[in-house]
């Protein structure tokens, strides 16, 4: 089996992380620790991002990954786990719900909830901020030291950007560069869509929690969180205010409260 980069620590409940397109497990890292006070956390690199190699036969993706996942995690004896997902990593999570093997989902901002022109804007976004952080690596790792630097280069993914630690900053772009199932993934969104009258499966049985930074221009918050709410009508539903596409650095402790809070 090939060995996926991931961490395993505390004791207690189990809650999976799952990162999104072009990202890691360290985007976690804001509330890793403290939810592991009082929970067993495992937080990975999908195949093909991060550290982790591409593993043969799985399609990357929201739904091929959460297949890959149901036996990664059986083969870790992590039963009936809270997931919690990022962007891709959300579609990822609330397919584990459906599917019956998530106890608990909490998503921010997922995929699905987009149009064509919505889909289009992702896909197109993603691949220019890989192609710079591919070709000005350096540039923008020295740019990164500065908050406006940060201010700069991180608005679309962060609502304050000037917040991030540039050390995670420099990994994060060195991430996004190297994701060798990026295209992949990225095109597999094509195919994914949450819309109303999909069959929920287990997702109504279950605590469900869709969460959106209000300043998310890459999913973009204020037409994408409409249609969440549409589709998943069952779901607690709540805005972070002031956060960005990826809100953990922007303000942990509201997204800590939003995950601990989620699996009741």
């Amino acid at each position: 089996m090939t060995q996926i980069s991931h961490t395993r620590r505390g004791n207690g409940p189990p809650i999976v992380l799952v990162h999104g397109l072009g990202s890691r497990w360290q985007v976690f890292a804001p509330v890793l620790d403290r939810l592991a006070a009082d929970h067993e956390v495992i937080a990975l690199d999908l195949p093909g991002f991060g550290d982790s190699p591409v593993e043969p036969g799985v399609r990357p993706g929201p739904r091929g990954y959460a297949e890959w996942l149901t036996g990664w995690l059986a083969d870790l004896d992590i039963r009936d786990p809270h997931v919690v997902g990022s962007s891709m990593g959300g579609g990822i999570a609330l397919e584990l719900g459906r599917s019956g093997v998530a106890r608990a989902v909490t998503a921010f901002s997922p995929v699905g909830c987009y149009g064509t022109a919505g889909l289009r804007w992702v896909q197109g976004l993603l691949t220019a901020m890989r192609g710079a952080a591919q070709v000005a690596g350096p540039v923008l790792d020295r740019a990164v030291e500065y908050p406006a630097g940060r201010v700069a280069l991180l608005s679309s993914m962060f609502g304050r950007p000037a917040r991030v630690d540039p050390a995670a900053a420099r990994t994060d772009l060195a991430g996004l560069a190297g994701a060798v199932s990026f295209a992949a993934a990225r095109d597999d969104f094509g195919d994914y869509f949450l819309r109303p009258g999909d069959d929920p499966g287990a997702l109504t049985r279950i605590p469900v929690t869709i969460a959106w930074g209000t300043r998310d221009v890459v999913l973009t918050h204020r037409t994408q969180s409409v249609r969440a709410r549409q589709a998943l009508p069952f779901a607690r539903h709540i805005d972070l205010p002031g956060c960005g596409h990826l809100p953990f650095a922007d303000d942990p402790d509201a997204c800590l409260r939003v995950i601990t809070e989620g699996a009741v």
